[in-house]
């Protein structure tokens, strides 16, 4: 299987570890260190090694960091982990605090006030957070301070070796754009801007610049690594050389070299400028290393995520390609739910089964992996947004109960992200209500046309306005970017209150309003869209979302009279793309299940 579904959790085992590392800190005369979930690539998900939030403090979100004091350890989380985080930390050690909020320079205000020396790993941190929090701190006497050392490593016998994934090629169809075209554009716009190189910082950069996939990160295929492309389009690309095999060097050619990790260190120092460095994403020690010979640095930002953004024809062609089986295998999945919903006292049903059965059903249809750990959630565990089953906490599912599954695969051609919510039987009527009204949230994103310059920030209001005419909101944004063949989570464009980046054709977004019921039941439908650009009557130049996810959104939850005709009307458009696409797609029992399923609204 591709998730695992051990509990690694040891709550006895992190109240020793923070003693020791407080211990540690105090032998090097430090009153307190920042422990991100971050690796030195900043990616939401990291690989075992790179885990030390987790390993320290027990919680395993995607989100989140810890300040430790001498008398304190604040873990900051934000509201989609403020249920979970609760349940894995020991809260006589370590204290959820809410973020952004609360900011770690007030923080840190309260717990140091007279000051202090807090130290942080400059691989860990990006210049713009050490900006940020320096200057929070103005003026209180607390001073960061760049290690040389990790501490936490130091103290961690047992931590895993770095991952050495076999890197592998992402075909030219389904690129739609060759490495040497890539390099050669991203060459252009450096010159353009007068700057001699740009150091890349992030896996996915890097994996689609050179159009090759790796396993370095669990559910993303991505190359670890850090690379410096030149104006004149070389890349030196610094990793582990033993994840490149005879094929891939041929491919990439002599126009780019594979050096040792080793090597970085003396490339930064001996680099000819202006350089492009992104303050978002780069490391404070990449800053620090250019710095230190004096070279100048042009900030902006990578060079290579706008262009990645932005898929071409190939690459969405790939991502319609990869949704379409993933829409069979959740129509699979969905009608095996259905037909196991009346028998649920006789044949029990857990939360991994649900898991399991999507993953098998996947793997029939040709996954690589999965793209994230299924969130298999019933009852209270589906109002924690980011729930992660293990054998711990794994819950049979109730006749009544409301089930939750949010999933995704890793397709040869594509990415896919998908979040349905179902009754398993008669469930409470006050469930209608929240379900009715997140659903015209989802429905409003993907009616919306709107002319260039709207950011998802804009967009963002448009989700949460049904529920807030109730009284109700989320505690997560309503999209995120996706990657073709890449990370499921990807930047920088964003459908959040926060996202200033404006939406352009080609940009792929997950459209997934929520509502969560803490200790009750959750809600959340999500489909993937494609920003493309839209005619207008008067010849305004417009934009909208087209659809790429196509599976049944259940019906028996929706209040029809709280849906506009122009809502219902969307809905029963949508299912009825989903039989044309999906029925030739399917077995005949799960066809005819189809096709009541996606029955217009109005219907028996």
């Amino acid at each position: 299987m591709f998730q695992n579904y051990d509990s690694h959790s040891d709550p006895a085992a992190h109240p020793p570890r923070l003693a020791a590392l407080r211990q540690a800190l105090a032998a090097r005369d430090l009153d307190g260190f920042l422990v991100p979930r971050a690796d030195a690539h900043q990616g939401e998900y990291v690989a075992a090694r790179d885990a030390r939030l987790a390993w320290l403090s027990g919680f395993t979100g995607s989100a989140g960091f810890c300040i430790v004091t001498p008398d304190r350890a604040g873990v900051f989380i934000d509201g989609r982990y403020r249920v979970q985080v609760k349940a894995q930390v020991d809260p006589a050690h370590f204290t959820p605090v809410p973020w952004p909020e609360t900011k770690p320079a007030d923080w840190l205000r309260d717990a140091l006030p007279e000051g202090g020396r807090i130290g942080y790993d400059p691989w860990l941190h990006t210049r713009r957070e050490i900006r940020e929090m320096e200057k929070g701190l103005a003026g209180s006497g607390i001073a960061l301070i760049a290690l040389d050392t990790n501490p936490v490593d130091a103290i961690w016998t047992d931590q895993p070796q770095p991952p050495v994934g076999a890197v592998r090629l992402w075909p030219g169809e389904i690129a739609g754009e060759t490495a040497a075209e890539k390099r050669a554009r991203i060459a252009h716009a450096l010159r353009e801007a007068g700057q001699q190189a740009a150091v890349l910082t992030l896996p996915d950069s890097l994996s689609w610049l050179l159009n090759i996939r790796g396993a370095d990160v669990p559910k993303n295929p991505v190359v670890q690594g850090f690379a410096i492309i030149e104006q004149n389009g070389h890349v030196a690309v610094f990793t582990d050389p033993a994840k490149f095999g005879a094929e891939v060097r041929a491919a990439l050619g002599n126009e780019v070299s594979v050096l040792p990790l080793v090597a970085l260190t003396p490339a930064l120092t001996n680099l000819a400028g202006p350089v492009r460095v992104d303050p978002a994403t780069a490391p404070e020690r990449v800053f620090a290393l250019i710095e230190s010979m004096n070279t100048p640095i042009a900030e902006g930002p990578d060079p290579v995520i706008l262009p990645k953004a932005r898929k071409n024809p190939a690459e969405i062609a790939g991502m319609r390609a990869a949704h379409l089986q993933d829409g069979a295998a959740v129509a699979e999945l969905l009608h095996w739910l259905d037909a196991s919903a009346p028998h649920l006292d006789a044949k029990p049903l857990t939360e991994i089964d649900v898991a399991t059965k999507l993953e098998e059903l996947r793997r029939a249809r040709g996954i690589l992996d999965i793209s994230f750990d299924t969130i298999a959630a019933t009852g209270p565990h589906a109002a924690i947004p980011h729930y992660h089953v293990d054998r711990a906490s794994n819950l049979r599912i109730r006749p009544g109960h409301v089930l939750l599954v949010d999933s995704g695969g890793q397709y040869p051609d594509g990415t896919t992200d998908i979040t349905r919510t179902l009754p398993m039987g008669a469930v409470d009527p006050a469930v209608r209500r929240p379900y009715t009204r997140v659903l015209q949230g989802m429905i409003a994103v993907s009616r919306v046309q709107f002319p260039p310059g709207i950011a998802g920030c804009h967009i963002d209001a448009l989700a949460r306005a049904p529920l807030w005419a109730e009284g109700m909101d989320y505690d997560h944004g309503t999209g995120h970017g996706v990657g073709a063949g890449l990370s499921v989570h990807e930047g920088p464009v964003r459908i959040s209150r926060v996202s200033d980046i404006p939406l352009a054709p080609g940009m792929i977004l997950s459209n997934e309003p929520g509502y969560y019921r803490e200790g009750s039941f959750g809600i959340r439908i999500e489909n993937l869209l494609v920003v493309e650009e839209r005619d207008a009557p008067d010849g305004r130049a417009m934009l909208g979302f087209t659809t790429l996810t196509f599976a049944p959104i259940d019906r028996r939850l929706i209040e029809p009279g709280l849906l506009a005709p122009a809502e219902i009307a969307w809905l029963d458009a949508y299912h009825a793309q989903v039989r044309e696409k999906i029925s030739p797609l399917v077995p005949d029992e799960v066809r005819d299940w189809l096709h009541r399923a996606t029955r217009p609204l109005g219907s028996a």
